[in-house]
This record gives C-alpha cells, sequence and structure tokens, in this order.
C-alpha cells in the first residue's frame, strides 16, 4: 500500500492497534480531567476547617439577627489562625486578640479554594498562594492579588456575615 492509498480521514487503525489521533485524544481527555480535579476540594466534610479541624462551626448555617448567618463564636477562631468556612465561601481570621478579618477563599491565581489557615498565612495547595491573615495580601505566589476582603460583623461573642 503506498501513501496514496492511505484512508483519508486520519482514523485508520493498523493491525497494531489504535490509530496516532485517537490515543492523543484520549490522553487529553485524561490530562483535562487531571488537571480539573486538581483545582476542586478534597472528599473530607471541609466546610469550616481550622488549622487541620474538620469540626463544623459553632452556629454553622444558624440565622442571625440584621447581621446576617452566624458563622462562629469568637472563641472558634484562634489568635493568629483562622478558620475556613468552604460553604459560606469566606476565611475568618484573628490576626491580633479581638481583631477579626474576613476573606474570599478563592486564591487569586486560579480560583482554587484555600484548604489551610496556619503559620500566619492563608494557603492555597493547587500552587501554593500563600495570603496574609492580617490583610490578604500575597505572601508567597503565584498570586498576583490579594485576597478579596468579605464582610462580617462581631456581635457580642457572634460572627456573623453580613
Amino acid at each position: 500500500m503506498t501513501t496514496h492509498d492511505m484512508p483519508t480521514s486520519g482514523h485508520a487503525t493498523s493491525p497494531s492497534g489504535p490509530c496516532r489521533r485517537t490515543v492523543v485524544a484520549t490522553l487529553g481527555a485524561a490530562g483535562l480531567a487531571a488537571a480539573l480535579t486538581a483545582c476542586g476540594g478534597g472528599d473530607a466534610d471541609d466546610s469550616a476547617e481550622s488549622t487541620g479541624s474538620t469540626a463544623p462551626a459553632k452556629g454553622g448555617a444558624e440565622k442571625g439577627g440584621a447581621g446576617g448567618a452566624v458563622l462562629a463564636d469568637t472563641s472558634d477562631i484562634p489568635v493568629g489562625g483562622g478558620k475556613i468556612f468552604k460553604d459560606e465561601g469566606v476565611v475568618v481570621t484573628q490576626p491580633t486578640k479581638g481583631e477579626f478579618k474576613a476573606f474570599s477563599n478563592r486564591c487569586t491565581h486560579k480560583g482554587c479554594p484555600v484548604t489551610s489557615v496556619e503559620g500566619g498565612t492563608i494557603n492555597c495547595p493547587c500552587h501554593g498562594s500563600k495570603f496574609s491573615i492580617a490583610d490578604g495580601s500575597v505572601k508567597h505566589p503565584p498570586a498576583p492579588s490579594p485576597l478579596p476582603p468579605a464582610d462580617i460583623s462581631v456581635d457580642g461573642k457572634s460572627i456573623k456575615l453580613a
């Protein structure tokens, strides 16, 4: 068979297996699935994580007054650390005693959810970005910009989503 006698569809198979185009297309789909999985969350219930804890925060989705949903008690947020509220899309931190801050839980690099707060930073597992618990600024790239602030209010001992 000469090259002029080959099928023009490009999908011919040889006696040894599928054509190169089929193999490349299959591998490309598998690679895309792996890439999408890398930015997803884990299987564990991480709706409220804090320095390794996966226990739900007190108050969870309980509705507060005019201030919004109660996320947690102030005592649930460690000084120098924070807690991630996956379902609400926020991270609440306490950089210094009595000072509470909140930020989006989505990394500004590729939109992956952050998964831990430790060592004074909010950490993204996808590509290693780290953000300050005090102001959301980038402490370790590749994130190009700070985490956007989120609105919370502290009412007595309750932290509420505004």
